[in-house]
């Protein structure tokens, strides 16, 4: 059980909530730590909770029977995801793990149905969450099947910048380019000199521990 005004500040979904939703959410959640590299579910699993990123960086990806790894998405601070598996209470499909020390809030399954059947300001922000989720996964088998490395990386970096997915995040992410690379399927030194291109370009700035991003418009569109 988490408090109401932490539930409000770590969810801005809840803000649309009856004050009485707000106290059965609340009390329905708990929060967990994870260390860098450490899965908080694996492909398989029967994990039956919903899932917000309080704080820290994690990867949603899959391995291949082959060994061929896809990265399908990051979520920073702010994202909430999972919420298919839960609503067909199947196992996961997909693993997610913390690319670095991470806080995650967990909603038992019991509250997140409840939400579900009777709070009409849940059920708004979920047609949205899953309208948006399913446009980032056309994006990005487009992004993968058609599009280069430095594509993919500005591709990648711009949907973090999504303002239903991630409704915390600033300009300025706070990322290594070792982070930028998980998420984009590349390694560190093809991540960094894709970076350099983008500086030149004027679409983003390199900084120490992070990035700002510059022109937000052009790196969601960059390849086309």
């Amino acid at each position: 059980m988490i408090a109401s005004d932490t539930l409000l500040r770590i969810a801005p979904w809840s803000r649309h909530l009856k004050p009485e939703e707000v106290d059965v959410a609340s009390a329905g959640i708990v929060e967990r730590a994870f260390a860098a590299n450490e899965h908080i579910f694996l492909r398989g699993d029967q994990f039956d909770y919903w899932t917000g990123i309080v704080t820290g960086l994690a990867r949603m990806s899959t391995v291949s029977r082959g060994g061929k790894a896809t990265t399908f998405a990051g979520m920073s601070a702010g994202a909430w995801f999972g919420e298919g598996s839960v609503l067909k209470n199947e196992p996961r499909r997909y693993d997610v793990v913390a690319l670095r020390d991470t806080r995650a809030a967990l909603m038992e399954r019991p509250t997140f149905m409840w939400l579900f059947e009777n709070s009409v300001g849940f059920n708004r922000f979920l047609v949205t969450q899953l309208n948006e989720r399913l446009g980032q996964f056309i994006g990005l088998v487009e992004v993968g099947r058609t599009l280069d490395a430095t594509a993919r990386l500005a591709r990648s970096i711009a949907s973090l910048f999504n303002p239903i997915l991630y409704p915390n995040t600033t300009r300025h992410l706070e990322i290594t380019q070792e982070e930028i690379g998980a998420l984009s399927g590349l390694s560190r030194q093809n991540a960094n000199q894709c970076l350099k291109t983008l500086e030149r370009e004027g679409l983003l700035r390199v900084e120490y521990g992070g990035i700002t991003i510059l022109n937000l418009d052009h790196l969601r569109c960059y390849g086309d």
